[in-house]
């Protein structure tokens, strides 16, 4: 059964307040209507679920703007928990490139915004690079991975090396010794600006994972934001009593990637 318009809609403007796009304030609900084609009520109705949960503040005659998320990196109660390390990430990393292509669709050293700079431990305003990539099988485009990187660090590369590896293999060849990550998975709605370059209709289900790398000193080098096709993509884990993860990703029919 397919979800409400006004939820879609929430979906899409919920994602968009965590990546920092409104950060001058929403859009008005006359150019929302118009964006997503609905009526005001529907507009209307995704608005208040958003202000309900405490992401935007709605005060009459003024523009509608963003709060500040709760925390940043790591959600609410994961502290003390668990986390799967990167041993043997890199070598799995590259095979999957084999087997792969990638498009750079933008890379462009940008201000930190709020969130970007939250995750990675720097001053708002701060220099990152920001980088859009499709990758794609032989069957077609797998997934929309945004990455935000220090500019400390990616200034030694950009978009010719992006096409070329793993931005992880891009990391470690700066210096940077990778050390663990922070990942969290979820669900998304197709926009569609995705939707077109994925190849799936507006409004289809997606896979989003948030990946935050941190260093062998505990700093922040990367903060990943992926959407993945759900039939080209899947994630398998396995988890025992004494805490140690063995998680792999599926990529297509005959690529996977393994997370020890």
């Amino acid at each position: 059964m397919p979800l409400p318009k006004y939820h879609q809609i929430y979906l899409v403007l919920r994602e968009q307040l965590h990546e920092g796009r409104f950060a001058e304030g929403l859009p008005g609900e006359l150019a929302l209507m118009a964006q997503f084609g609905v009526a005001r009520v529907t507009v209307r109705r995704a608005l208040e679920q958003l202000s309900s949960e405490g992401l935007i503040a709605r005060n009459p005659g003024r523009r509608t703007r963003a709060l500040p998320p709760p925390v940043s990196g790591e959600s609410p109660g994961t502290k003390g928990m668990e986390r799967a390390n990167l041993r043997g990430l890199l070598e799995n990393l590259v095979t999957m490139g084999l087997h792969t292509s990638v498009k750079v669709i933008e890379v462009a050293t940008i201000t930190a915004s709020t969130q970007v700079a939250e995750a990675l431990q720097l001053q708002l305003g701060d220099p990152v690079q920001k980088a859009v990539r499709v990758r794609s099988t032989k069957e077609g485009p797998l997934s929309h991975i945004t990455t935000y990187v220090p500019d400390t660090i990616a200034r030694r590369f950009g978009r010719r090396e992006l096409s070329k590896k793993p931005i992880l293999v891009l990391l470690e060849e700066s210096g940077v010794k990778v050390g663990r990550a922070h990942q969290t998975i979820s669900a998304r709605l197709a926009d569609n600006v995705l939707a077109q370059h994925l190849d799936v209709s507006v409004g289809s289900a997606l896979l989003a994972v948030r990946r935050l790398i941190y260093d062998e000193d505990e700093r922040p080098v990367q903060w990943l934001h992926g959407l993945y096709r759900p039939d080209r993509y899947t994630y398998e884990m396995q988890l025992s009593r004494v805490g140690s993860i063995d998680a792999k990703v599926w990529v297509s029919k005959d690529v996977s990637a393994q997370f020890n």
